[in-house]
C-alpha cells in the first residue's frame, strides 16, 4: 500500500502577518505536474489592507537609519546563504528551471541583498555652490535624497526568486515600504523569503508579499497610495500600465529579442559556448536570451558548423538532475505559440538546423538559418529555446540588424578590436553592450534596462535606490 504524502500549505505575507486566505492557490511542478504546495491569493480585502499598512509603515522605514536598513538586508542575504541548497531545490521544482540554474539564482538572490546593504550606507547627496553670478554672492545649497513613498512591485515567473528582490532589496535600503506581487505559477521561494524577513526589525506591515489575480493586481497599478510601481514582464501588459499608474513614478523592465555579434577578431571556441549557454538557458525564457547571431561572412561556416555541433549536446531533462541544461517550458501555451512561430518561419524559407517537435512541456533546443526578418520568430520576443544565424558582410552590417528593431535591451559584441568595441556602444540603440559575452549575462551593481519597447528606466541596486528615492534641495543664502 503507498502511502501519500500530503503537500504542505504555504501562507502568504500580508501586513507582517503569514495568513490564508479564501481563495487557494496551487502550485505545481512543469516538469512532472506534482503538487509542490499549496499557497492562497490575496484579493481586493487583503490587498487594501497590505496598502494600508505600507502607508502606515512608511513614516517608519522612511526614518529608518542607513545602518538599520543594512543590517536588515545583511540578515536576509545571510538567511538565503545558509538555507541555499533547500531554497535552489523549492524553486527548481516550482519553477522548471535546471536545478545548476536554480542554484546559481539562488547564489545570486543574496549577493542582491548583500549589495543593496551595502548602497544604503551611501544614498549620498551633494552640496553645490550657486553663486554664479554677482546677485547671488553667498548662495550653496545641500542636495539629500529622500525615499518617494510605498513602492507597488510586480515580477514575473522566470526569475522568480532574483526578479523580486530587485523590488524588494532597493526599497528596503531606500526606506521604503512594499506590496510585492510575486507570480502565482512560481511564488514559494518569495513566500520563504517572507519569514527571513519577518525576522528582521522592519516595522510591522512594511513588505507585504501577495500572490493575487490579474484584476487585484490591476487595482494595485491603479492604486493612488503607492508613489512607485516597478515591473517586470511583458511589453504589451508592462506600458498598459504605465498608461493605467496615473501620476505614481513608474520603471519598467520589459522584453527584447537580443543579438550578438561574432567577428573575425573573436575566440570562436569562447563565443560558441557562451552563445550556445545565452540562447538556451531556462529554455530561452528570458528576456535578455540570445534570439539572432550576426556573424561576419569569412567566418560564418566555421561558426555555424561549431554551434550547431555543440547545441547538439544540450541535455534537455529532469531539472532536479544536475546534468540537465535545459528543462520544460512555463505551460502549453507557450510550448504551442514557439512551435506556431517556428513552423510559420519554416514555410516562409527558413531552414531548422537542430529542433524537432515538442515533447509535452518539453522543445527542443532549435537553431534556424535563412529565416525572414519579418517572421514572428525574429522581429518579436520568442522566449523559447530559438535561435537565428545570419551572415553579414561587415561589423556596420551586424550594428544595423541589430538596432532594425522595436528592442532594445542587450547585445553581446564577440570582438577583440577595440575600435570596434567603442563604436558598438556609440552606435548600438541598446540599454547594455557586453563585450565578450552574450547579452544574457548580467550582475546587481550594472545598470539594467532597455530602450524603445524593452522599457524605462534602470534596475541594479543603485539605480533602482535612485528611482525609489527623490532629491530634496536645501538652499541657503548667506547675507553678506
Amino acid at each position: 500500500m503507498t502511502t501519500q504524502v500530503a503537500s504542505p500549505t504555504v501562507p502568504i505575507y500580508l501586513a507582517g502577518e503569514f495568513v490564508r486566505t479564501g481563495s487557494p492557490l496551487e502550485v505545481h511542478n512543469p516538469a512532472t505536474g506534482e503538487l509542490v504546495a499549496t499557497t492562497f491569493q490575496a484579493g481586493p480585502a487583503e490587498l487594501d489592507r497590505a496598502t494600508r499598512a505600507a502607508v502606515t509603515a512608511f513614516a517608519q522605514t522612511r526614518r529608518m537609519a542607513s545602518f538599520e536598513r543594512r543590517d536588515v538586508l545583511a540578515h536576509v542575504a545571510e538567511r538565503i546563504d545558509e538555507e541555499a541548497g533547500e531554497l535552489a531545490e523549492l524553486l527548481s521544482r516550482e519553477s522548471g528551471k535546471p536545478i545548476r540554474d536554480a542554484r546559481g539564482e539562488v547564489a545570486r538572490g543574496a549577493l542582491t541583498f548583500r549589495t543593496a546593504a551595502e548602497e544604503a550606507l551611501r544614498i549620498n547627496g551633494e552640496w553645490m555652490p550657486l553663486d554664479w553670478n554677482a546677485a547671488n554672492r553667498g548662495r550653496s545649497a545641500i542636495v539629500r535624497r529622500y525615499a518617494i513613498g510605498p513602492v507597488a512591485g510586480i515580477s514575473p515567473f522566470n526569475f522568480p526568486l532574483n526578479l523580486a528582490v530587485h523590488k524588494v532589496a532597493p526599497a528596503i535600503a531606500a526606506g521604503c515600504s512594499l506590496v510585492l506581487k510575486p507570480p502565482s505559477r512560481d511564488p514559494l521561494v518569495m513566500l520563504r523569503v517572507a519569514r527571513y524577513l519577518d525576522e528582521t526589525s522592519l516595522p510591522k506591515g512594511a513588505v507585504s508579499i501577495l500572490p493575487m489575480d490579474r484584476p487585484t493586481g490591476d487595482a494595485m497599478v491603479r492604486d493612488d497610495r503607492f508613489k512607485l510601481l516597478s515591473f517586470t514582464g511583458s511589453p504589451s501588459v508592462g506600458w498598459k500600465m504605465k498608461a493605467d499608474a496615473g501620476r505614481k513614478k513608474v520603471v519598467l523592465e520589459l522584453g527584447g529579442n537580443a543579438g550578438a555579434i561574432v567577428d573575425e577578431t573573436a575566440d570562436l571556441d569562447w563565443a560558441v559556448s557562451r552563445l550556445v549557454f545565452g540562447s538556451f538557458a531556462y529554455s530561452g525564457q528570458v528576456c535578455i536570451s540570445v534570439q539572432r547571431i550576426y556573424v561576419l561572412e569569412s567566418i560564418y561556416d566555421e561558426f555555424q558548423r561549431r554551434f550547431v555541433e555543440k547545441v547538439a549536446a544540450v541535455k534537455m531533462g529532469d531539472p532536479l538532475d544536475p546534468a540537465t541544461d535545459l528543462g520544460p517550458m512555463v505551460d502549453r501555451a507557450a510550448v504551442e505559440r514557439t512551435h506556431q512561430w517556428v513552423t510559420e518561419a519554416l514555410e516562409q524559407g527558413a531552414r531548422r538546423l537542430a529542433g524537432g517537435d515538442p515533447d509535452g512541456l518539453f522543445y527542443p533546443p532549435t537553431v534556424l538559418v535563412d529565416a525572414p526578418k519579418g517572421c514572428r520568430v525574429c522581429g518579436e520576443e520568442v522566449f523559447a529555446p530559438v535561435v537565428n544565424l545570419f551572415p553579414v558582410p561587415d561589423f556596420e552590417a551586424a550594428i544595423r540588424e541589430i538596432n532594425d528593431s522595436r528592442f532594445g535591451l542587450q547585445c553581446g559584441v564577440f570582438t577583440n578590436d577595440l575600435e570596434r568595441t567603442l563604436r558598438a556602444q556609440d552606435e548600438l540603440d541598446v540599454g547594455g553592450v557586453i563585450v565578450n559575452d552574450v547579452p544574457t549575462w548580467r550582475i546587481d551593481p550594472m545598470p539594467y534596462g532597455g530602450v524603445k519597447d524593452s522599457g524605462l528606466g534602470r534596475e541594479g541596486l543603485r539605480w533602482s535606490i535612485e528611482d525609489m528615492t527623490e532629491p530634496r534641495l536645501l538652499a541657503f543664502a548667506r547675507p553678506l
